[in-house]
Formats: C-alpha cells, sequence, structure tokens
C-alpha cells in the first residue's frame, strides 16, 4: 500500500508516491516488524523508540506508520494494531501530516533547549482525539546536549498517553542516557535483489518499460537505501523517455559496461598490460569515470572471492547470467591471496584516482601495477617454494636456483653459483658444490671446493636504556635522546630485540624511529615489541627520584639543615657529588651558622 495520486494533482517524485503507509509494504525489515507485532499483541508498549540506520532505508515513514498504528481506531477494532490494511479514523491525516496530536519536528532545524521545552509543556495535555499522543524527532543527534538533559526527566516517566519516536543515521551522537530510555531498531540495508523486485513493482506501475540489468544496476548505485534507488529510476525514465535500459543507466551514472568490466579484469589477472589499457581507453571513451571503473573491478574482485570461499555465492539473484558463469571460472583459477592482493591494489587505487588532478594516468598506472604483480606468487608461495627445494616452477627469475653446472677438469675450481633470492626475502643461501669423480679428474684441494664464507660480524649488545642513549649521545640525536628518557619503560632486553612500553603522551611512531635509529647506528635489525606491561620507571623518573633522594639526604645533613633554617626560603638548586678523589666530608673543616653570617 502505498500514497496515491489525486486527480489534477502535481507530479510528484517516486520517492514520495510510493511511500508506504503500512508496514506491509514496508520493505526488507522484516524481523522489525515481527518484533512490533508481538509487542502489540502482549500489550508491552514501551514509551519511546530509536530508529537508526543509513539515510533512506525508511526511518521517517516507519516513525508515522508507528504514530498510525499506535493510534488505530476503526468500527471493528480499537486498539493498536500492525494490522492497517482498512484505513482508521484517524489514519488520512496521520499519513498527510496534520494530525493534531503527532507532533512531527525536524532537530536539525529546532537544536535548542526552548524547542524541547515546547514539547515537555505540550506533554502534559491529553490528546484532543487520538489515543496517544505522538512525537516524531528526526536526525534527534542534533539536539544540543542542554536539550537532551531537559529531555531526560519527560521520556523517563512520560504520562500514559505519550509516545516519543526517535530517528536517525547517527546514532554514536546520541548520549548513552537517552538510548538506555528508548526501544532501539536499527533498520537495515536493504538487499540489492529485493531493491530491484521493489523498482519492477513500480515501472509496472508506472507503466514503464526496464530492464533486469538496468534495474539492478540502480538497485546497487542505491546501496541498500530505497530512496536514493527511487530517485536515480526516477531520473532514469526521464533520461530514457519513459523506458529504462542498461545502455542508458550507464551513460547517465558515468559507469562502465559490466561485460567489459569483466574483460578488464581478465586483461589484468592475466597479466597482459596493453590489452587492459586498450580496453580501459575505451570505456573512458564510452563516459565511464577512472574511478568508477576502479570501484566496477573491486565489486567483481570481491565477487569472484565470495565464489570462491563460498560457491553457492554465484547462485544471487542480483548477479547478471555473465557475472555468475566468469565469475565461476574466475574463482576456480585464482587463489585466494592473489584476489586479496588485487582487492588492497584497487582499494588504495581509488583513493589515489579521487585524490589525483589527473584521474586518468593516475588509474593506468594503478591498472599497469596489478598487472604486473600478476605473475609474482604470494609470500608464503615463495618461502615454501625457496625452503622445499623447487623454486623454479612458476617463480619470477629473481627467486629461481641458478643450475651448478658439471665440473670438469677445466672448470674445478669454478665457484658454486648461488641461489639467487629477492631483496625481502632471507640472507643468500648457497649451493651444495658437486662432487667431483675420481676417474674423470684428479681431487681438488678442499679449500676450492668449500664455499667463501665470510666471518660473522660481533653481534652489539644493548642491555639497558643507558646503551641506547650512549649511542644518542655519539650520533648527537638530542631529539631522541629526550623521548628515550621520558617516555620508554624497559621491560626485557634480548639479542636483537627489545621488549617496552610507552608512557602517556608518546609519540605513535617512537616503536619504529628506535627500531629505525638503532638499525642505522648498529647496522643490524632490531625487534621492537610493545608490551602489554607497566615496565620499569623511565630514565627521567629514575632521576627525579634520584634528585630527590640527594636532596632529602642533603636536608638531614645537620651543617645544611643549620643553614636552611637560618636563611628562610633559602633552595637546593642543584647537588655535585664527590668523587674518591675529593676529599670526604670529615676531612672538610666543618662551618658553623654563626661563621657562615659573618662570612655573608
Amino acid at each position: 500500500m502505498s500514497e496515491t495520486l489525486k486527480p489534477n494533482e502535481p507530479y510528484r517524485v517516486l520517492a514520495r508516491k510510493y511511500r508506504p503507509v503500512d508496514f506491509s509494504a514496508l520493505i526488507g525489515q522484516e524481523a522489525m516488524v515481527r518484533t512490533l507485532a508481538n509487542a502489540f499483541e502482549s500489550g508491552r508498549i514501551p514509551q519511546a523508540w530509536m530508529l537508526t540506520g543509513v539515510r533512506g532505508v525508511g526511518k521517517t515513514t516507519t516513525a508515522r506508520i508507528l504514530a498510525r498504528a499506535l493510534n488505530y481506531r476503526s468500527v471493528t477494532i480499537n486498539t493498536p494494531t500492525i494490522d492497517l490494511a482498512i484505513e482508521g479514523e484517524e489514519c488520512r491525516a496521520i499519513i498527510e501530516g496534520r494530525h493534531v496530536d503527532v507532533v512531527e519536528m525536524d532537530a536539525a532545524s529546532n537544536t535548542g533547549i526552548e524547542d524541547i521545552k515546547q514539547i515537555i509543556d505540550g506533554v502534559r495535555y491529553a490528546p484532543l482525539t487520538a489515543r496517544y499522543k505522538v512525537y516524531i524527532i528526526d536526525e534527534v543527534h542534533m539536539i544540543s546536549e542542554k536539550a537532551f538533559n531537559a529531555l531526560l526527566k519527560t521520556l523517563e516517566e512520560p504520562p500514559p498517553h505519550a509516545k516519543f519516536i526517535f530517528a536517525t543515521t547517527e546514532i554514536r551522537k546520541v548520549p548513552v542516557t537517552i538510548l538506555s530510555r528508548c526501544q532501539r531498531f536499527d533498520l537495515r540495508r536493504v538487499d540489492s535483489a529485493v531493491l530491484a523486485k521493489h523498482l519492477a513493482m513500480i515501472c509496472r506501475a508506472e507503466n514503464v518499460t526496464a530492464t533486469p540489468e538496468a534495474l539492478s544496476m540502480i538497485a546497487r548505485a542505491g546501496d541498500g537505501s530505497v530512496r536514493d534507488s527511487l530517485s536515480i529510476l526516477d531520473q532514469a525514465i526521464a533520461h530514457g523517455s519513459g523506458t529504462v535500459d542498461a545502455h542508458a543507466v550507464r551513460d547517465m551514472l558515468g559507469l562502465a559496461d559490466r561485460a567489459r568490466i569483466i574483460d578488464l579484469f581478465e586483461h589484468l589477472v592475466s597479466g597482459d598490460i596493453a590489452g587492459a589499457l586498450d580496453e580501459f581507453g575505451e570505456q573512458y571513451k564510452s563516459g565511464a569515470t577512472p574511478s568508477a571503473m576502479l570501484a566496477d573491478l573491486a565489486s567483481f574482485t570481491h565477487i569472484v572471492t565470495r565464489i570462491r570461499v563460498a560457491q553457492n555465492a554465484a547462485d544471487d539473484t542480483s548477479l547478471g547470467e555473465e557475472e555468475r558463469m566468469r565469475g565461476r571460472s574466475f574463482a576456480a583459477k585464482l587463489a585466494v591471496p592473489v584476489l586479496s592482493r588485487i582487492w588492497q591494489m584497487l582499494l588504495k587505487g581509488i583513493a589515489e584516482v579521487d585524490a589525483a588532478s589527473r584521474p586518468f594516468e593516475a588509474a593506468e598506472m594503478v591498472l599497469i601495477r596489478i598487472a604486473h604483480a600478476a605473475h609474482l606468487p604470494s609470500f608464503e608461495d615463495a618461502l615454501k617454494a625457496v625452503s622445499d627445494g623447487s623454486a623454479d616452477a612458476g617463480l619470477p627469475r629473481t627467486l629461481q636456483t641458478k643450475a651448478t653446472p658439471q665440473l670438469s677438469p677445466a672448470s674445478a675450481t669454478a665457484t658454486p653459483a648461488p641461489v639467487m633470492l629477492a631483496p625481502a626475502m632471507a640472507a643468500p643461501v648457497m649451493a651444495a658444490p658437486r662432487m667431483v669423480s675420481s676417474t674423470s679428474a684428479a681431487p681438488l684441494p678442499e679449500q676450492q671446493l668449500a664455499p667463501r664464507i665470510e666471518p660473522a660480524k660481533p653481534a652489539i649488545q644493548l642491555n639497558s636504556l643507558t646503551d641506547i642513549i650512549k649511542l644518542a649521545d655519539q650520533n648527537r640525536d638530542i631529539q631522541f635522546k629526550v623521548l628515550i628518557k621520558q617516555y620508554v619503560r624497559p621491560v626485557s632486553f634480548g639479542e636483537g630485540r627489545i621488549e617496552v612500553a610507552l608512557g602517556a603522551g608518546a609519540p605513535k611512531t617512537l616503536y619504529n624511529d628506535i627500531s629505525r635509529r638503532l638499525e642505522m647506528w648498529t647496522g643490524q635489525r632490531w625487534l621492537i615489541i610493545p608490551s602489554n606491561e607497566e615496565g620499569q620507571a623511565t630514565l627521567s623518573e629514575t632521576e627525579a627520584g634520584t634528585k630527590r633522594a640527594n636532596e632529602n639526604e642533603a636536608m638531614e645533613d645537620p651543617a645544611i639543615a643549620a643553614i636552611m633554617k637560618r636563611f628562610p626560603g633559602t633552595k637546593i638548586i642543584g647537588i655535585t657529588l664527590r668523587g674518591n678523589e675529593v676529599p670526604v666530608a670529615e676531612d672538610v673543616p666543618e662551618t658553623t651558622p654563626d661563621e657562615a653570617e659573618n662570612d655573608d
């Protein structure tokens, strides 16, 4: 059921014309409708509801239907109900938004405490004609903090005849004190397949010819929002002069042909860079935007990945026939790590294209990176191949082993060829030399057969923060030294690893800064491990504690105590500890307070 267009009434957009007026026409929110039905049947009706969800899923519409259900009255029914098939006495006024007992307020333009006070003052009075006085507050998160506080008491203990219905797209901005007094409903995004069927029904009612592919494209572009989808459909009807087809929708939205997107995907995963750039250029000339094409590629990558991990995903009715068939084919060939890598590169590429001054060139660079990486193995596969000794199959040349030639008398002194590794892999592995038959040549000296191995450099040991401070002093990095002393709490030191905790206010990059500087200063990698433990005191705290202890010890000295007493306001500004070469305190003549006064 939806609002009907009266004769001679001006044209209304589809989102208003087909706005649901009862729960049966509300699509995609079956769980909420079932909960409300049970509450109405059992008489457990709360005093307030909080409706949340993305724009266009039906929050305000649900609030109006709920107000109608609360005040439903007909010849045979005089109780709240969700069965609104027959229009009741109060229904028409509520549907048209002119009922005196149903107050609808937009919090975006009525944010102050004075606006809320009007509600508080009016809620005391009984409704004029309806069963309940219903207050619908849209975009409730826009209300000020003082206005929320003023509403708390009324919301917790409203009069029996008052009900509140709140709607918001920003549920996190609503105070928890308000949320705890409301029954919350999270309205879901409407599934693309359900949206496409809804759009097809509206097209039939409007006598508009629309292809299923075009409606699927509109439903996907609506991103779960019924209002957004109806707005796009309205535009597509005008664009196609009463006919909605895929080509017109594609031109209107700047989308690429779905089949050609799949062709582009095939070029990329096969490593055909030239073919991918040609296909991308042709689609760009046809009107598709670079960002939209990358987004479509990401969408198809997601489809293939879903089919790979759950084959029944190919039965999704919102997918086109070509997407299902070719998606199954790609899912059988491509591993999940490869698809995940393409997904990550596309996500990063979309952000680059959106921020670039030349989107077309930026998108081409993204495609080149993806196609170039098509034949690269995943990191796990590369490690496994190297460890198994069968790295030649399917690996790039930088990961393949060079064949060791047979040693002959002429070439027996040749140095064995090492296994070549990518720079990011582990240290080079020396290939074992082949043994030489005694019948073909004389035995070679042992030193000629053994590979040359450089002696390992002794590792630098760091046993405390003081060692790191010494390195900072040697390299004159005063700023880093201050950060170490102020924020780092040591937990444990080991060979090549340091476990630390950071104090409050430490820079977020300090872990990486420590690792990078130690590697630069020592020539070896250091693993800096964040710890959940509190750790020891920082060097600054230790120094401050030592200073306080020295000051307290100094204050206990009789001579210093006498001076402090004789000269009120005197402060100890520094303490210098004597070394062994300086005479101890007993060798220094004592100075009495009177002598100190005379010296002054």
